[in-house]
């Protein structure tokens, strides 16, 4: 079996997609004003690939190290109700999401991009590197994406998840005319 293979059996099983923030739905840089206000920029396909895949009935959460006001805009925005920041230990929300929404691990993907992310990825059924992930995460990770953090990574798992689960199409049938 191709590793697209191996990877869309476990995705046929996915019920959570967990996502790391910077460097996965953001490209990893951290840019402040003179105030020492907080920057980020997310990628509107990522974005809308999420929105797809709730709509298809996987949970999304996020799980992230720091803590940051756009993040929780964001998040909102996109209707992500489980969104943990100023996590330094990962793997306490992992277990608090799996036991809240009554989710085996082994039905939760987690797409990280650095080492902090790798407690999870071994304890999730699925774990995923975005491309430009710190090279021992690739190497841990059950798939990697094509795309790099904050370049529409996170779409292309929404889009393999859907896939691997029969719900692309349709969702993509909503925007084509008959």
């Amino acid at each position: 079996m191709t590793t697209l293979e191996c990877a869309l059996v476990k995705a046929k099983k996915i019920r959570l997609v967990i996502f790391d923030v910077d460097g996965v739905l953001t490209d990893g840089r951290l840019v402040f004003d003179e105030s020492g206000r907080e920057y980020k920029a997310f990628h509107a396909r990522d974005g809308h690939g999420i929105k797809m895949l709730r709509n298809s009935g996987v949970d999304i959460a996020v799980i992230s190290g720091r803590r940051s006001e756009s993040v929780r805009q964001r998040m909102q925005g996109l209707g992500i109700e489980h969104i943990f920041q100023g996590q330094e230990d990962k793997v306490v929300s992992f277990n608090e999401l799996c036991r809240k929404l009554q989710v085996h691990p082994k039905h939760v993907a987690h797409v990280g991009d650095d080492l902090p992310d790798l407690p999870i990825m071994q304890r999730a059924g699925m774990g995923i590197a975005v491309a430009d992930a710190h090279f021992v995460v690739r190497n841990h990770a059950d798939w990697c994406t094509s795309l790099s953090g904050g370049q529409g990574a996170v779409r292309e798992v929404c889009d393999l998840i859907m896939q691997a689960q029969d719900t692309l199409d349709n969702a993509v049938g909503n925007y084509l005319r008959t």
